[in-house]
């Protein structure tokens, strides 16, 4: 291959390796000739630095993959400015950087960082502790040309920090207003958590930054649905807008109870980009729905996740208007029945995404429903609902779009009934059973040998089931979540032996399996990344350094509890060797 490699121009091996689902594979690849590693060198664009052990490789990093385009620091500890400047100067054109989930901003590592990438249009500062108005400012000075913020959920903590932050205030209305006056090109801003910011900042960002698309506004206890109905009208290009948590009990301690999402909906008749609205965790009513439905734009997402106040009238009404849909979600919608599920599905003919989990009186009927009716669907989400038992009908043609079914917790669905619905799912990529406590491993047998594409299966903590016999390969399955089954090493073997392709194993309270049995996974899934051994009882930890060295392809394992811990110097040795070792 190596001697072959250079009959095919540059251009066509790039496009060959983008048809690969990860980018892993480059690993390898990169091995067979010098064309392979210079083109997997051009095609690797996202770095992610997890561990300060990192920080002597990093420039050998930078200088091999010139062509980086987002580098991920969230899994970082440490003193980031010096990750930082090594960045800043290594002559990168970077478009993105996240240095989210940090005590505090790396103000001096941002200044210099700014200063050298001009250009950025992404940046991640969600999950920063002691995140303040300062850094706003320094935020919009150091990157003009930003498209992209997030700013959510600063994690509030002791102003006795060793951060020294004891003068730390919260990020304020007139932050955002400084921010918004230097970044006119801003198209998406995430604000959620930011419990101080009122109405005022929504002002601030409609005044200023007109070529927003999108604005995610989730719990934020001073906003008001006024101050969204302004927002929306104010934004023109506005296609999505994400306000949960509007409407919540403190708006109504506070004295704005009576506010209601009507001006929302006079407000959306004059937009008409809005193609997506998430109002979860919101008091939403049927007037609201109504409104929207009048208004006409183009949507195709929806999302009503645990709202409260509309009805089954004021989501048929809107859902009759958009026949278009390809998104909906009514989690928690607890007055749904079948009988209203089949009305709703003469207009979904666009869906590809239904979320009605924890709809408490939605049985089987509205899966077979919904497969039968809705022939573009790709994902199913109910769980928690009451799907059981029921015998239903056995004749409806087979739906080849449906690749994601999850109906985890649904108590009283039996093998039976798994196994039927499932024979008319023949595409279906992703099942999740988890916490089906009827289902035993013969129904799981006869999913699988229905749906031989299966790549990715959740079966935990389904008390019946124990040691699944199969006589076939699973040629497709990457992914496998067994928490807390009952299973052996017996088990263990036939998943080394039938799943050849699996990547990543979940076997986290299994108390039956012993590192006899891991071992004979690691030795026969050439292609295994990812294992979870935690409260795995009767494996021990000293396992780990054989399961490292043994399979190159581990990526991470999360080890059995007690014993040994792996010393901070191991755990170095197991990184420079590709693999990160967790505690259980």
């Amino acid at each position: 291959m190596a001697e072959n490699s250079s009959d095919l121009p540059r251009e066509c091996w790039e496009h060959i390796f983008n048809l690969l689902d990860d980018p892993s594979h480059f690993s390898s690849l990169s091995l067979v000739s010098k064309q392979f590693l210079y083109i997997t060198n051009r095609l690797l664009l996202t770095l992610k630095l997890s561990d300060s052990t990192l920080q002597s490789i990093l420039p050998r990093l930078l200088h091999r993959f010139r062509w980086l385009k987002h580098i991920d620091l969230s899994g970082f500890s440490g003193d980031m400015n010096p990750l930082l400047y090594r960045i800043a100067i290594s002559g990168l054109n970077l478009e993105s950087l996240n240095v989210s989930n940090q005590t505090c901003l790396p103000v001096n590592g941002i200044r210099v960082f700014g200063s050298k990438m001009m250009n950025l249009k992404c940046l991640d500062c969600s999950r920063v502790k002691f995140l303040q108005d300062s850094d706003l400012n320094l935020i919009a000075e150091s990157f003009p040309l930003l498209q992209e913020l997030d700013i959510s959920y600063p994690e509030f903590g002791s102003t006795n920090s060793s951060t020294g932050s004891s003068d730390w205030k919260p990020i304020s209305d007139s932050g955002i207003f400084s921010l918004t006056l230097n970044l006119k090109g801003l198209r998406r801003i995430n604000l959620s958590g930011n419990h101080f910011i009122t109405d005022l900042s929504l002002v601030h960002l409609s005044k200023h930054c007109v070529l927003l698309t999108q604005v995610v506004i989730h719990y934020c206890d001073f906003i008001t649905q006024n101050g969204v109905a302004k927002l929306i009208r104010a934004c023109c290009q506005l296609s999505c807008v994400s306000v949960c948590g509007i409407g919540g009990s403190l708006i109504c301690l506070l004295g704005y109870s009576s506010l209601s999402f009507g001006s929302v909906g006079c407000s959306l008749i004059s937009s008409r980009a809005l193609s997506g609205i998430d109002f979860s965790d919101s008091v939403v009513s049927d007037e609201l729905l109504c409104s929207v439905a009048e208004a006409c734009f183009p949507m195709k997402k929806l999302v009503l996740s645990n709202c409260t106040s509309f009805t089954f009238a004021g989501i048929s009404f809107l859902v009759s208007h958009y026949p278009f849909l390809e998104y909906l979600d009514l989690e928690g919608a607890y007055f749904l029945t079948d009988n209203e599920i089949i009305e709703l599905s003469m207009s979904l003919h666009s869906i590809t995404y239904i979320n009605l989990s924890y709809c408490s009186s939605l049985t089987g009927v509205t899966l077979y429903t919904l497969t039968r009716n809705s022939l573009v669907l790709n994902e199913i989400k109910m769980v928690g609902t009451n799907v059981g038992d029921e015998a239903l009908e056995t004749d409806v043609m087979p739906n080849l779009g449906v690749k994601s079914l999850m109906l985890s917790q649904n108590t009283s669905m039996g093998n039976g009934f798994i196994a039927n619905y499932v024979s008319i799912c023949p595409n279906l990529e992703l099942l999740d059973l988890s916490h089906c406590v009827n289902i035993t491993e013969d129904g799981i047998v006869e999913v699988l040998k229905r749906c031989s594409r299966i790549r990715h299966l959740e079966i935990n903590e389904c008390g019946l089931m124990k040691n699944i016999s199969i006589d076939f390969e699973l040629p497709k399955l990457e992914v496998l979540y067994a928490r807390g089954l009952r299973i052996d090493d017996d088990m263990l073997a036939i998943i080394g032996k039938r799943c050849s392709r699996l990547q990543q194993l979940d076997l986290s309270g299994c108390l039956n399996v012993t590192a006899n049995g891991v071992k004979q996974v690691v030795a026969n899934c050439k292609e295994i990344k990812e294992i979870n051994l935690r409260s795995c009882d009767n494996v021990s930890v000293d396992i780990i350094p054989w399961m490292v060295f043994s399979r190159p392809s581990l990526k991470k394992i999360v080890q059995p509890c007690g014993g040994s811990v792996p010393t901070e110097s191991q755990r170095n040795h197991f990184l420079r060797h590709g693999c990160l070792v967790c505690e259980g």
